[in-house]
């Protein structure tokens, strides 16, 4: 694989990772390039204006510095060009780049930047938007909206555990869940996911065989209600297949369709968006093109 010779960087300008965004730079002009187009945003929402005008500039090479968040936003709008992207995982989960096996360290990142794989990944797309982990309402959204801002920004992965603590006993309204057409599920729902990674957040294998590139999203949708149903759920996510749960349920489908019965928030890897009673999901295959570890150092 040629050294790229026009590289552009969008960053996160508040999150940290190794020597920060200045290590960055200097790993990047170590290697053979032309020219570094450099742009820097206070929040991930500011992220796709700068993609945008980074795309325009026909880059070798995309690199994002963030986290989740800031990941899906630069994939939304890349979604469908063949411009690479490499994940720098400077946010507080970075469960995206954790399910491609890019670790949270600067100096092997860079190197897979240079020296990984190429290869195409889905996406899934919601209400018009991409996303790469998951989409989620009920009890996952409710918990990543409080977790969001100033909290995540003090307590980090800590403070989804707080949230999460506070929202188990939240309701379950009845929700219609509808896979490729087919009405799969119409009961009480405490939360449901849609997945295109297995991996979520703390660390749980929600999605026991889900692949970002099998051309499938994973949906689950959890009926535990309260502490005790919620601690047993997620004990038997910890140590089993998440589908061993009497309170999980797990398929897949190229297209989803959910109708809840009251407005809730729902959340897309880590974001909260607003609520709805209503929303669609389908699977988007090879949608972008990621740098990963060569298959000999996976």
């Amino acid at each position: 694989m040629r050294t790229p010779r026009k590289i552009a960087v969008v960053a996160h300008k508040n999150k940290t990772l190794g020597g920060g965004l200045d290590e960055l730079r200097r790993r990047l002009t170590d290697h053979d390039i032309k020219d570094l187009l450099w742009y820097e945003v206070p929040k991930s929402r500011k992220a796709p204006k700068r993609v945008r005008k980074a795309l325009r500039e026909k880059p070798d090479l995309l690199v994002v510095w963030g986290g989740d968040g800031m990941v899906q936003r630069t994939l939304d709008v890349v979604a469908g060009s063949d411009v690479p992207v490499a994940i720098m995982p400077a946010g507080t989960g970075n469960l995206f780049a954790g399910n491609l096996g890019i670790p949270t360290d600067l100096e092997k990142a860079v190197e897979i930047a240079f020296q990984g794989e190429r290869r195409r990944f889905d996406l899934g797309r919601l209400n018009g938007e991409h996303f790469a982990v998951m989409a989620g309402v009920g009890f996952d959204g409710a918990m990543i909206k409080d977790a969001d801002g100033a909290l995540k920004d003090r307590l980090g992965k800590l403070a989804y555990v707080w949230t999460g603590i506070r929202h188990v006993g939240g309701d379950a309204p009845r929700t219609k869940i509808k896979v490729d057409g087919t009405t799969w599920f119409d009961d009480a729902a405490s939360c449901v996911l849609i997945g295109n990674v297995g991996t979520i957040t703390g660390g749980i294998r929600a999605f026991d065989d889900a692949s970002p590139d099998d051309g499938w999203l994973d949906v689950g949708v959890a009926t535990a209600q309260g502490a005790l149903q919620w601690a047993r759920a997620l004990g038997t996510m910890a140590v089993k297949r998440s589908d061993s749960s009497p309170f999980v349920r797990t398929t897949r489908a190229r297209k989803v369709d959910v109708t809840l019965e009251s407005k809730l928030e729902y959340e897309l890897d880590g974001g909260a968006r607003t609520k709805t009673k209503h929303f669609s999901a389908s699977v988007v295959p090879a949608a972008v093109s990621l740098c990963v570890p060569a298959a000999t150092d996976r």
